[in-house]
């Protein structure tokens, strides 16, 4: 591979040193500096955590909309047939002669028959038929039970994309032990006939180089992949591979529209796709805090779809299988392998990469373990993970003062900047605006000046309005329950309800000082390198 986009390893250069300490460093000043200003000048720190506070308002309006916004889109895209609208590339010219007679109010109808005319006057060749993709899954396991992985593997036999065309990929770990040796046998003897291929990608423990976690086990699955594909005399470029963990579950139209929308694009090799994780799966059985946790991030994902421009691969994601290979598949030295994978593809590109939102879900799990607190643990192990994605700032950085970038500085350095402040934001808002209003008199408490001693009621009145977003959230929340289940009586609603009074404690405890753990690690140089599994218990 001619283009160097791996991460270093062993021991750092200074200027990637201190790209690894800056989020640590600048979310520590943030939440200090807000001290300092209370002793020198209460008046200070009080603009300053007014400006604060009122900035974080600002961005939970546009939250509660754009959660509102996304969510009534996914539920369109989710409505429309797929299926048809991929079958009908098949013969361009004539679905768009019998469509275009026709009015249709569905998610995009008129871009649709501006695509099969746009395929319909080219060249033939030019955009690959439907009959020519195929989708490679490539489906994680480690120590997870078949009351997991079934349901998973379920959910793609239930998929409406033809499954003769589908190349079921088994990633499990050596380390897993004889147990998820005999589990990957299981599924293999009970689906194998239910997809085009299932192959079994058994991923060696202790690869030289490799961190513990996922970005080994996909990329060794990925190698067994281009071998298979390579053999069987396909094209690397007829093959979409998606990653699933273990409890993701793809809507059934999920598979038709991401080949859909390659197919449409002409740049898809410099394309992923992003679907909208929703950790649905098991919030009637998961406890309270977790269940907040998971429709947050829900909503979060919903809202990103929405801002495409700063769209991220995250967890489950579809990239081309030609590209993947170029690029040596993923990183196999962090454990935040699939949002580095934007950084990644981007650079490899020269900034010529995007990643694609696509309006259908994959369900995930809420955390849940055997008990609450092994729950509760579980939650935080997950987090801290996910905000180690801090590490991504220096590899940023790095890249962006370097000889070898090729992107020019405007591009780049927005994202950087988006980036910075995304893991700033996450680590010091939150105890900032929870007590920031009591640090200038705790502080400078003979300070006489009107603004200080006000600042905690002011405060709580702007708190108070912006908690509109969290009851938006309530309603929405309520609306993207699954079914509940008959064994949990009607008051269970009510604790839906009553647990986002929880959310300002969670803020800080989950959100808040996970990422504080994580970019505190990262700048003493206490790397993660192993990919702590959460836990996936199923209720009985």
């Amino acid at each position: 591979m001619s283009k160097v986009i791996e991460i270093p390893t062993g021991k750092r250069t200074l200027k990637y040193r201190f790209f690894e300490i800056l989020p640590g460093t600048v979310s520590f000043l943030l939440i200090a500096l807000l001290i300092i200003l209370s002793i020198k000048s209460p008046i200070a720190a009080s603009v300053y955590l007014l400006v604060i506070v009122i900035m974080n308002l600002v961005k939970a309006v546009g939250i509660a909309f754009r959660t509102v916004q996304g969510y009534k889109l996914l539920k369109r895209g989710m409505r429309v047939d797929w299926a048809t609208r991929l079958n009908d590339l098949e013969n361009p010219a004539d679905s768009y002669d019998r469509l275009a007679r026709t009015k249709s109010s569905a998610y995009g109808h008129n871009q649709h028959l501006r695509n099969l005319c746009m395929i319909a006057a080219a060249e033939d060749g030019y955009f690959p038929k439907p009959s020519q993709i195929y989708h490679a899954i490539i489906v994680t396991m480690y120590n997870e039970t078949l009351d997991v992985l079934a349901p998973t593997l379920d959910s793609v036999v239930n998929t409406t994309f033809p499954k003769e065309r589908i190349i079921l990929v088994l990633a499990y770990e050596e380390r897993g032990g004889p147990a998820a040796e005999k589990i990957a046998k299981t599924l293999e003897k009970n689906y194998r006939k239910k997809f085009g291929e299932f192959i079994l990608a058994k991923h060696p423990d202790g690869i030289k180089g490799e961190v513990i976690g996922k970005g080994g086990n996909i990329t060794n699955a990925g190698k067994i992949l281009k071998k298979y594909v390579r053999e069987k005399g396909m094209r690397y470029s007829d093959v979409i591979v998606t990653t699933l963990d273990s409890d993701n579950r793809p809507h059934s139209c999920y598979f038709d529209q991401v080949a859909y929308e390659y197919i449409v694009h002409e740049d898809r090799k410099r394309l992923s796709y992003q679907p909208v994780s929703l950790f649905t799966n098991n919030i009637w059985d998961a406890p309270a805090v977790t269940r907040v946790v998971a429709q947050m991030n829900s909503f979060w994902n919903i809202i990103s779809a929405m801002r495409p421009h700063t769209l991220r691969n995250f967890a489950s994601h579809s990239q081309p299988l030609d590209a993947l290979v170029e690029m040596n598949f993923w990183s196999t030295r962090t454990i935040v392998e699939d949002g580095h994978q934007y950084w990644r593809s981007y650079f490899y590109f020269d900034g010529d990469y995007e990643v694609l939102p696509i309006r259908a879900p994959i369900y995930q799990d809420a955390v849940l373990s055997d008990n609450l607190f092994k729950t509760l643990k579980a939650q935080w192990v997950q987090l801290r993970r996910w905000d180690y994605g801090a590490s991504d700032v220096a590899y940023v950085g790095d890249y962006l003062f370097s000889k070898r970038r090729t992107i020019p500085l405007f591009e780049i350095v927005p994202k950087f900047i988006r980036l910075l402040d995304g893991h700033v934001t996450l680590a010091a808002a939150a105890p900032i605006i929870a007590f920031g209003g009591w640090i200038p008199l705790i502080f400078n408490s003979q300070s006489r000046d009107l603004v200080s001693h006000n600042l905690p009621i002011v405060v709580s009145y702007i708190q108070t309005f912006a908690a509109l977003g969290i009851f938006v959230s309530l309603i929405l929340s309520i609306r993207m329950l699954p079914p509940k289940p008959a064994k949990y009586h009607r008051a269970r609603h009510i604790m839906m309800i009553l647990q986002w009074i929880l959310s300002p404690i969670i803020s800080i405890v989950y959100c808040s000082f996970c990422a504080i753990y994580s970019q505190t690690r990262l700048a003493t140089g206490l790397y993660m390198e192993k990919f702590d599994v959460t836990d996936k218990a199923v209720k009985k």
